[in-house]
């Protein structure tokens, strides 16, 4: 199996990361992938992006080199009311949003509070994806999480990048695909790219998946044509 897109990638707009968005595009295309998305990460996280990129990246091509650009953002969730730092008005106009917790923006609290985020987050009509959840730093119910992702079509995703920056997932990431699995929830495999040299790289979430026997059906972006189907009916035409 060969994941072909990458929908969750950052550029130098988001300052602590290292390549251009054409710098992406280039590695994608060498390595085979079809599409990418930028999703950089919104004003909350201390060097996200300006808000003024997300108003502005539809000046950007739809295709660049062959492969299809997306244009989305990390949004970062604030609170347990599932409250996000991108306006409503832009979370609109984005063709994927994920929604990440990350610790400058919401510090850890107790499993109940974490599980109440989510559900309190997969009720944002915009938000597409729920990100690199598995942080063993904010533990949550993933029965009740993943459940009321899989009844309001938002994709859980299984994040390549984590191992390097939140030690000590694997064992959650393996269960929230087993949970994935035994549900019927879609997934996404993303690398979280933060240098184009991590474009398309998807090791540790393959390993993930194999280990679980995970079906292929519900990897809504193993290739270009799912993924926009998908976005097609969860947010119309893209």
């Amino acid at each position: 199996m060969k994941i072909l897109t990458d929908v969750h990638t950052h550029t130098n707009c988001s300052h602590h990361v290292f390549s251009t968005v054409l710098e992406n595009i280039n590695i994608a295309k060498e390595r085979g992938l079809e599409l990418i998305c930028m999703t950089d990460h919104a004003p909350a996280i201390p060097d996200g992006a300006h808000i003024w990129h997300f108003e502005t990246m539809f000046e950007l091509p739809d295709y660049v080199n062959g492969v299809r650009l997306l244009k989305g953002a990390e949004a970062n969730i604030l609170d347990i009311a599932g409250h996000i730092d991108i306006p409503e008005e832009i979370q609109k106009k984005m063709e994927v949003m994920i929604a990440s917790i990350h610790r400058p923006c919401f510090p850890a609290k107790t499993k109940e509070a974490h599980t109440q985020t989510w559900l309190n987050v997969i009720k944002n009509p915009y938000v597409t994806i729920l990100g690199h959840t598995g942080n063993p730093l904010y533990p949550y119910d993933h029965e009740a999480v993943i459940e009321s992702a899989y009844r309001a079509n938002k994709c859980i995703e299984i994040n390549n990048h984590s191992p390097k920056v939140r030690k000590g997932c694997y064992e959650n990431c393996v269960e929230i695909a087993r949970v994935c699995k035994k549900l019927g929830a879609n997934i996404v495999v993303n690398s979280d790219a933060h240098s184009c040299f991590q474009v398309g790289e998807f090791d540790f979430a393959m390993k993930i998946l194999e280990e679980v026997d995970f079906p292929e059906d519900k990897i809504m972006n193993l290739n270009a044509e799912r993924f926009l189907n998908y976005l097609n009916e969860f947010r119309g035409k893209v």
